[in-house]
């Protein structure tokens, strides 16, 4: 397949709610008989084994059913990762050639609670045809808050992948939220280096392996590495957690995180804050860091720097972070 793939712009800002990494998970299924309905929400792109085969045929990475042989077509319920608005979709059919569905539809509802005879569904994309091996990008067609996702396909076959990309709603409960948090719509918007990957650093829960985070490439130069945050809403920032977990011979000796407000900020923000986000406020000054750790910074470690909307992590000089967490109160109508 050819990966020379040019991203739509609804891809840009939004995360991907239906990622099971996330909290995604299949609800419902007509048929899942050769694939099951949680590989169509796996993080990672499909994969391929040409000689691998099951008790039910050939082994596919992603949502299958059976032929149809009867009037109708298959559809599936995903429970989102957590409500959002949704601005478009990724149905990927990657080495899906001769099975893939003719086309497909999708629809939302808001349903709390989960889904039920009585649900509203809205139509969210109408019926739009698919091709063989290939990644198929959506719009939207409705606004609104959305918690669930019925997929239909037509009139059978298989889907690698399905993504929804969106904006998380921000719940603004009482205490402290974690405003750096995925789910509630903190994003990574530049970083100088993540060699083996910063996907994970701002994922639900604690890193399960030493894959499942940022770490950068070993440092050979004066410096250090950094990684910035934007918040989920404009807020005062009360404490920060850093978590090395399975970070043992390669966590950071410190760290450090300076912030700013970018409100009303216009233009390239990667190439802004880049350019910029070392003469930011500090918000932490300096601190050691332990291998496999939680470490948590409060009180008058935290400065006072008011309503920020960015959030510089410096690591001295490199290495890993499973997790960062950052605890505030959004400020009056706050919106990053």
């Amino acid at each position: 397949m050819s990966t020379d793939v040019v991203l739509p712009a609804f891809t840009r800002g939004t995360i991907n709610l239906a990622a099971a990494s996330l909290g995604a998970k299949g609800l419902t299924a007509t048929d899942e008989f050769f694939g099951p309905l949680s590989r169509m929400l796996a993080d990672g792109p499909a994969v391929y084994h040409a000689g691998l085969y099951d008790a039910h045929g050939k082994w596919m990475d992603g949502w299958e059913t059976r032929r149809r042989r009867g009037p109708g077509h298959d559809h599936a319920v995903v429970a989102l990762a957590t409500a959002g608005r949704i601005r478009g979709f990724e149905v990927d059919t990657a080495f899906f050639t001769g099975n893939y569905p003719t086309a497909c539809s999708i629809e939302g509802c808001h349903a709390p609670a989960g889904p039920d005879d009585r649900t509203e569904w809205v139509e969210l994309l109408t019926a739009s045809p698919l091709g063989p091996s290939a990644r198929h990008f959506f719009d939207c067609m409705a606004e609104g808050l959305f918690s669930h996702v019925r997929l239909r396909i037509y009139p059978d076959g298989g889907v690698a992948r399905l993504r929804v990309y969106g904006i998380p709603t921000l719940d603004r409960a009482e205490g402290p939220i974690d405003l750096a948090s995925a789910l509630s719509g903190g994003q990574v918007v530049a970083f100088s280096n993540g060699h083996y990957g910063h996907q994970r650093l701002l994922a639900p829960g604690r890193g399960v392996n030493m894959g499942d985070g940022w770490e950068t490439g070993r440092r050979r130069e004066p410096g250090h590495e950094w990684i910035v945050v934007k918040l989920a809403a404009r807020a005062t920032v009360e404490s920060i957690v850093v978590d090395t977990a399975h970070f043992k011979g390669n966590y950071p000796d410190a760290c450090s995180m300076q912030a700013a407000d970018l409100t009303g900020t216009t233009g390239d923000l990667p190439t802004l804050v880049k350019a910029a986000s070392m003469f930011w406020q500090e918000l932490l000054p300096e601190q050691k860091l332990a291998a496999d750790r939680i470490h948590t910074f409060d009180g008058d470690l935290v400065k006072k720097a008011g309503a920020v909307t960015h959030v510089r992590l410096n690591i001295h000089p490199d290495g890993g972070i499973s997790r960062l967490r950052v605890f505030g109160q959004p400020a009056e109508g706050g919106k990053a």
